[in-house]
């Protein structure tokens, strides 16, 4: 499976993201793209198995992923402090990729109905989610 992990301003939640899936799902395949070099350089810390930065690496890795994971201000234009440029976002959103978005009050966006919880209990949330769409991919093969 390919999984793409895409993240803006330090890399935090991507750095935390590529950490639980490498060590949770073995064999997958983990890119990470940054909206800037430093959260680039953070994923790849984490145990990204590839990596690179910038507009035109998301709407590339957008085409290529099976799983696309990230903070929600991913799919919005001008969010995570303007980073995510409208190229970016329309490239998630129209990826035929299954999209995991992790709701933060970061990206100056609140989702209804979602309560609120650590970041820990969103990312232990959003590897569940991905270990079970993984254990269906493979039972289908």
């Amino acid at each position: 499976m390919k999984i793409l992990i895409i993240d803006g301003q330090g890399g935090r939640l991507g750095r935390q993201l590529a950490e639980m899936i490498t060590s949770e799902l073995l064999g997958a395949e983990v890119t990470a793209v940054g909206t800037n070099s430093t959260a680039t350089a953070s994923m790849l810390k984490g145990g990204a198995t590839h990596a690179a930065t910038g507009e035109n690496a998301v709407v590339v890795a957008c085409r290529r992923a099976d799983v696309i994971i990230g903070p929600i201000g991913i799919v919005m234009a001008d969010s995570l402090l303007g980073e995510v440029t409208e190229k970016m976002a329309a490239a998630v959103a129209r990826a035929d990729a299954t999209r995991i978005l992790i709701p933060t009050n970061r990206c100056g966006t609140l989702v209804a109905g979602v309560s609120d919880v650590s970041t820990t209990e969103l990312l232990n949330d959003a590897i569940s989610k991905l270990k079970r769409l993984a254990n269906d991919r493979n039972m289908m093969s």
